[in-house]
């Protein structure tokens, strides 16, 4: 099997990174973490005239691409999409599908449950270093999330049924802050992944089958009100870090395609895809799928 052209580059090195993307039409950066290589990827992709895609999942690192490298973006013509994975691009999809032709939100809420959470080493590097102060939206603004957090019950499909979530914000809602007009936006997850990250003890993913996944299940559900009004959607499916693999490539395919000047700058993927589309497309990995 042909599997392309090796480059390398440092990341600590600017023009090896230049160098490296060179020729070429996009970036897709799965290097954590993001704190380290967010922005010096993304620097040199605009520089080597590439779009950039990255799967990270942590607040701080999207706002910091916003403000460093939006107008940047926007005067290279080139898109830069963070967050395009299982935790961001996802639930920026779903509700994107529900929520089209709402000019204005009251409130969008997403839950989160796994059946376990079996951290890579990368994840694990990442949220030892993440000690950002977490945001949510209220009144239309990112703010610190209040203590105590917010906390629901929430009704997923099986096999998880009916559980308590507590909130966990991601990069999901920097994502939506920025195209999305809500009133309030907030993010939960269920007890059983969290439980598993605090355990040190807990190892890796280990695959099951013979296209490398973990047997991790996973269900995402976003519910949004306009006044009385209430739209909801649901996906299922299984290891949310093999996901992201289509989630990502099947956004640098559209860039790659479709992309129009008018995308340039730091872009969400529900403001620039067409999110029923998209989410369609991953029919297969995302098999069980409501709205």
């Amino acid at each position: 099997m042909d599997h392309g052209e090796v480059r390398h580059a440092c990341v600590s090195d600017q023009p090896s990174l230049v160098a490296a993307f060179s020729d070429l039409d996009a970036v897709i950066n799965c290097a954590g973490p993001f704190f380290d290589t967010g922005r010096p990827v993304i620097n040199a992709a605009l520089q080597a005239g590439c779009h950039v895609l990255d799967v990270t999942a942590e607040q701080v690192t999207v706002l910091d691409a916003i403000t460093t490298f939006d107008d940047e973006a926007k005067a290279f013509g080139r898109v830069v999409l963070p967050a395009m994975a299982f935790f961001g691009g996802l639930a920026d999809l779903l509700v994107s599908s529900v929520v089209d032709d709402w000019p204005y939100i009251d409130e969008i809420d997403i839950a989160v449950a796994l059946n376990s959470w079996h951290p890579t080493p990368g994840t694990r590097r990442t949220g030892e270093r993440n000690t950002a102060t977490r945001v949510i939206v209220r009144d239309g603004t990112l703010v610190p999330v209040p203590s105590p957090s917010p906390a629901a019950i929430w009704s997923f499909p099986e096999p998880f049924g009916s559980q308590p979530v507590t909130c966990v914000p991601l990069s999901e809602i920097i994502s939506l802050s920025r195209h999305v007009k809500a009133g309030a936006i907030t993010s939960y997850m269920n007890m059983k992944p969290l439980a598993d990250l605090a355990d040190g003890a807990t190892p890796p993913p280990r695959a099951s089958d013979s296209l490398g996944r973990s047997n991790q299940m996973f269900a995402v559900s976003v519910r949004a009100r306009r006044k009385s009004d209430w739209r909801g959607a649901t996906v299922t499916g299984r290891d949310i870090y093999a996901v992201t693999a289509p989630l990502v490539v099947e956004a640098c395919v559209r860039l790659l395609n479709d992309a129009t000047p008018s995308w340039a700058g730091v872009r969400a993927p529900g403001e620039i895809f067409d999110a029923r589309a998209f989410l369609a497309a991953l029919s297969n990995v995302l098999p069980q799928s409501s709205f």
